[in-house]
């Protein structure tokens, strides 16, 4: 077992003992607040390619990925009165620790990615899959609003706005080169420094 592995067991375990209850109150929300499951769980590229399940708490109304696309953006019509808040303080990815428990993915790792967007990578932007994926990165720090960033780029590109290509052209790039750069100097302690700018977005 190695150090990243047993760091993040160290910490998943107890994390989800604790969180129990507080995951029982948001799902009872979560089932008020529209009809629909609990938890949304989609197919992402793992590590070497591989494809898992991700967690998360469903923060959009039932069958959200057939009434519109994959990217979300701004005040998308799709989110929930529940969703909107664990959207905003990143709530809805808690669940996650599910599939670290698993061994699918690490706390602080790339976010794993959808096949759709996988398969557009180039040969020097798959390394990132020899990684393992996570609940946080850099990236996701620099992104930590990417929804409306794409909204907001709306003016840009004025007529030929098309966030999905904003998002594969622009965004996915810079992402995929944050973490390469991050995983040749991580370790131990900057992973746990990550953590803790997720939490507290300092």
């Amino acid at each position: 077992m190695t150090a990243k592995r047993i760091f993040d067991l160290i910490f998943t375990v107890p994390g989800l003992i604790v969180l129990l209850p507080f995951f029982v109150l948001i799902a009872l929300w979560i089932k008020l607040d529209s009809k629909g499951p609990v938890f949304y769980r989609q197919e992402r590229v793992g590590r070497y390619g591989e494809t898992f399940k991700i967690y998360k708490f469903r923060t959009m109304v039932k069958n959200a990925d057939k009434i519109g696309g994959a990217i979300t953006i701004g005040d998308d019509p799709r989110i929930t009165k529940s969703g909107k808040f664990l959207r905003k303080y990143k709530i809805d990815e808690l669940p996650q620790l599910i599939n670290v428990l698993k061994g699918e993915m690490s706390l602080v790792g790339p976010r794993p990615e959808v096949i759709k967007y996988v398969n557009l990578y180039t040969s020097e932007q798959k390394e990132v899959l020899n990684l393992m994926p996570g609940i946080t990165d850099p990236a996701s720090i620099k992104y930590r609003n990417e929804n409306i960033l794409l909204a907001a780029s709306r003016d840009t590109y004025e007529a030929s706005y098309d966030p999905e290509q904003v998002y594969i052209q622009e965004i996915m790039p810079d992402k995929i080169r944050i973490n390469l750069e991050y995983a040749s100097r991580a370790t131990i302690f900057t992973d746990f420094k990550v953590i803790v700018k997720t939490i507290f977005g300092k």
